[in-house]
């Protein structure tokens, strides 16, 4: 319960990639974090990219950066479409703006990206955004997790046990 008082903040769309988004939700659970998932609407059920479903808890454009200690962005192409939201650009920027975590696994860079926050961090991604990320001004390596200043990053699926761990870590320092 190392996480108890601490609000997360997610995003959920369609295609979102099912096990970035279902297995750092249960784990913060686990640690005691209260971890609302946020979508264009509340209380829709969107379909992950491998089938799974997922019910958001509330609608993105109802939320507040400063109800939050951190933000977890999950891929899939989910994120493709949810960084053209300008409110999801916008809490992203306010919650690393006030120096708390922001944390992306996979294509979830591209909302950093988008919300221009990535200029001068070092992070991973999915090679497929490589590109996207450096071009934004981020240094791009390829480690399973990195952990730069309020900035958490990760590669894929089979990274997931050290992404929870860091963004955990990160977060009880």
């Amino acid at each position: 319960m190392r996480m108890k008082g601490h609000r997360v903040l997610m995003f959920v769309d369609n295609i979102f990639e099912d096990m970035e988004l279902l297995y750092p939700y249960y784990r913060l659970i686990e640690e005691g974090a209260e971890v609302v998932v946020a979508g264009p609407d509340a209380g829709k059920t969107y379909t992950g990219k491998n089938g799974y479903p997922f019910k958001s808890t509330a609608a993105i454009k109802n939320q507040k950066a400063d109800d939050f200690d951190l933000l977890v962005v999950a891929g899939g192409f989910a994120p493709d479409k949810l960084r053209r939201d300008p409110k999801v650009l916008e809490l992203t920027r306010e919650i690393h703006e006030a120096g708390k975590i922001v944390a992306h696994i996979c294509h979830g860079g591209w909302i950093s990206i988008s919300a221009g926050i990535m200029k001068g961090f070092t992070c991973t991604s999915t090679p497929g955004i490589k590109d996207d990320l450096v071009n934004a001004g981020a240094t791009w390596v390829d480690k399973e997790v990195v952990v730069d200043r309020n900035q958490v990053s990760s590669r894929k699926p089979d990274d997931l046990p050290a992404f929870c761990r860091s963004i955990i870590e990160l977060t009880v320092k």
